[in-house]
């Protein structure tokens, strides 16, 4: 009997089917960030990410080209199993000489068409969409959409009009929705006199944005929160609280990014809370260390605790899950490698989950039993039913680090 079959009797007395299991997680699709492999640098010259965020560390070998940053997420992309989008942010526009050099607010599908292309060759599901309203010189003072200056809140407008209708391109192209999330980075260094104001300024550029009569059967826009960014320690416009009363009153989805929260607060506990008011809800997964310090994700309980209400509300076509994080002290390719996979094992861990039962005990009160079998499904061998999946699906286990590093020794050392 192999170890597999050991595992699927283990889970089977547990009330749980492994088999199931294995091909929920197979249909689960993770849209996987293109600025882990350049630092957030991008390719219309605004150089290193600013404005509320940063990357830090220096290790070589990052994509300088969109050769080599596709090149990048091709063998990325062959070494994480399961369903994959590809998530893109606007400065990763190809803005080549026949297309003509044009600003943020002036970009249109032209210029990611060979995303598109290449999309389709990694076998990506789908493609997803982000304005990039920072590292550019219409940030002033640390505000875009809600700034006072008339001229800065239009070309932010008109550059997130421009996103929705390059994201509708995308989803004509991929045959499936595109999610479009805006974040800016607007607040003050220090205590403000004026909160309300920005705020009523950013929901006024955000009504005009989603008054451009986009095709809400294509695009999926959302919002999202942040509690501060570097500069900006003091005040954000785009708060919690503002942004989950916005996204209910239009209608849009609000974003839960585990790295945007107070250190005490759980986007797992937030999880279900919008489920019961949202059809779709929007997930960055990152992992945060002190502040929001976009870690590579690890397979830590709060994810466990992400994935396990994901699944137990059978919410796994509702929440779209998305990973951002850039770290620049690894090498590129491990860190989009190791965190898709982590972001794989925690859903195939809550896959493995008897809800049912679990459920029971709770609404009876029977809570010694109900810790009991929790704890106990901790320690049953689901890295034999990991492995399993690997093996379906033709991935290598653990051995798949040997193809990165053959990769930087012949590839990214050459980069200077």
């Amino acid at each position: 009997m192999s170890r597999y079959e050991q595992a699927r009797e283990m889970f089977a007395k547990a009330g749980v089917d492994t088999e199931a299991a294995l091909q929920k997680l197979a249909g689960i699709p993770i849209s996987v960030h293109c600025w882990q492999g350049d630092d957030v640098v991008g390719f219309d010259g605004a150089g290193a990410a600013g404005d509320g965020i940063q990357t830090t560390g220096n290790y070589p070998g990052r994509a300088r080209t969109p050769e080599e940053l596709m090149a990048d997420i091709r063998l990325a992309f062959s070494l994480m199993a399961g369903k994959k989008r590809l998530n893109l942010h606007a400065s990763y526009a190809l803005l080549g000489d026949e297309l003509g050099k044009v600003d943020r607010n002036a970009y249109r599908p032209e210029h990611f068409a060979p995303w598109v292309k290449f999309a389709k060759e990694v076998g990506a599901v789908g493609i997803d969409f982000n304005p990039t309203c920072f590292s550019h010189p219409m940030v002033k003072n640390g505000l875009t959409l809600s700034s006072p200056d008339d001229a800065v809140r239009k070309f932010w407008v008109e550059h997130c009009i421009a996103c929705l209708k390059i994201a509708e391109y995308f989803a004509g192209e991929m045959g499936t929705y595109c999610a479009v999330n805006i974040w800016v980075p607007d607040g003050l260094k220090d205590v403000p006199a004026d909160r309300l104001g920005p705020r009523l300024r950013l929901k006024d550029s955000l009504d005009k944005i989603l008054a451009c009569g986009y095709d809400k059967n294509k695009v999926r826009v959302a919002v999202e929160s942040k509690v501060f960014g570097i500069g900006l320690e003091s005040y954000t416009v785009g708060s919690n609280e503002f942004y989950q009363n916005y996204a209910a009153t239009r209608g849009i989805c609000c974003l839960l990014d585990n790295g945007h929260y107070h250190p005490l607060e759980y986007v797992s506990d937030k999880i279900p809370a919008l489920l019961a008011f949202y059809d779709t809800v929007a997930l960055h997964v990152t992992r945060g260390v002190r502040w929001d310090s976009d870690h590579v994700v690890l397979l830590e309980d709060e994810l466990k605790e992400i994935c396990k209400e994901i699944v137990r509300n059978d919410a796994t076509e509702k929440v779209m899950i998305a990973l951002d994080y850039f770290d620049a002290s690894i090498n590129r390719i491990s860190a989009w490698v190791v965190g898709e996979r982590n972001v794989q094992k925690a859903l195939l861990f809550a896959l493995l989950q008897p809800y049912e039962q679990l459920k029971k005990m709770q609404d009876e009160a029977n809570f010694s039993e109900q810790m009991m079998l929790q704890e106990e499904m901790k320690t049953l061998p689901y890295g034999d039913v990991w492995e399993e999946y690997l093996s379906r699906n033709r991935f290598a286990g653990s051995d798949w680090f040997e193809a990165v590093r053959d990769y930087e020794n012949k590839i990214l050392k050459e980069r200077r």
